[in-house]
C-alpha cells in the first residue's frame, strides 16, 4: 500500500483543514495509507519522509526551516512524488527559494481577487493527467505565476483578464498545471483550488486525483529503472570476461 502524509496549515483564508480532508478522502478512496499532519514538524525526519510515496503540502505563506526544507527536498530527490494546489504549494513560504525551485513556480498576483470568470485551456491534452478533460470555466482566483522554464505545461490560462498595470503587455498564456522532476522524483501542481469549493470542482478534484497518483508513482519507477541499469552494467560486465 502506498503511503501519502498531507500536511496542512498557514493562511486559514485558503480553507487548509478542509482541503486537506478533501485530498485525504481522494487519496484514501484510491488505496493511499494516507497521515494527515498540522504541523511543519512533521518534515523534521528526514528518513520518515524516505519511506513515503506521497507529499501532499497544504500550507500557505508562513516559515518552514532549512532543515524541514531540506528534508522534503532530499525525500523528493530519491523519488518521493510531491503534488499540491494553489497557494497551498507554490505560495506556501515566500522566503525560501529552495522550496520555490522544487516545485516549479511562485505566486506573485491575482488580478481582480476573488470572483474572476476564467477559462483554464488543456494544453497538453494528449497526457494521462488531462486526457479526455475539456477546457473549462472557473470564478475565483486567477493566478498570475513566475514559473520555472523546465516544467512541462498541462493547461494554461490568457492574461490579461482584468484591468491592471498588467494589461498593456501581451496576452500570456499563463500555466495552471504542471509537472516536472525533482531529482528522481515527481512534482506535480496546479493553481486552482483557492478554497473547498473550487477544490470540489469535478474537473479540479479529478486533476488532483490523476496528479496524486502520477506523483506516488516516481518511486517505483525510479526503483525499477535503477535496478535495470544495474542488471545492465552486471551483464555488460559479464560479456567483457
Amino acid at each position: 500500500m502506498k503511503k501519502a502524509l498531507i500536511v496542512w496549515g498557514g493562511w486559514s483564508g485558503h480553507q487548509p483543514e478542509e482541503v486537506a480532508g478533501i485530498f485525504r478522502e481522494v487519496l484514501e478512496a484510491n488505496g493511499f495509507a494516507v497521515e494527515v499532519s498540522d504541523t511543519l514538524e512533521a518534515f523534521n525526519d528526514g528518513q520518515k519522509l524516505k519511506a513515503l510515496d506521497l507529499i501532499v503540502p497544504v500550507w500557505t505563506m508562513g516559515e518552514i526551516t532549512k532543515e524541514q526544507a531540506g528534508n522534503v527536498s532530499a525525500a523528493v530527490q530519491s523519488g518521493v512524488g510531491i503534488a499540491g494546489r494553489h497557494g497551498g504549494m507554490c505560495d506556501s513560504f515566500r522566503n525560501n527559494v529552495d522550496w520555490q525551485f522544487m516545485t516549479g513556480g511562485n505566486w506573485v498576483a491575482h488580478p481582480g481577487n476573488d470572483g474572476v470568470e476564467y477559462v483554464v485551456n488543456i494544453k497538453n491534452s494528449t497526457s494521462p493527467l488531462v486526457e479526455g478533460i475539456e477546457d473549462f470555466t472557473v470564478k475565483s482566483e486567477q493566478y498570475y505565476m513566475h514559473v520555472d522554464p523546465a516544467v512541462e505545461v498541462l493547461a494554461t490560462t490568457r492574461f490579461p483578464t482584468v484591468p491592471g498595470p498588467h494589461s498593456l503587455n501581451k496576452a500570456v498564456d499563463m500555466p495552471v498545471v504542471w509537472t516536472k522532476r525533482w531529482g528522481v522524483g515527481r512534482v506535480y501542481y496546479c493553481s486552482l483550488g483557492h478554497q473547498a469549493d473550487i477544490v470540489e470542482m469535478p474537473q479540479v478534484k479529478e486533476l488532483m486525483r490523476r496528479g496524486f497518483l502520477w506523483a506516488a508513482e516516481g518511486k517505483a519507477k525510479a526503483a525499477t529503472a535503477e535496478q535495470a541499469s544495474a542488471q545492465a552494467q552486471y551483464t555488460g560486465m559479464g560479456d567483457s570476461n
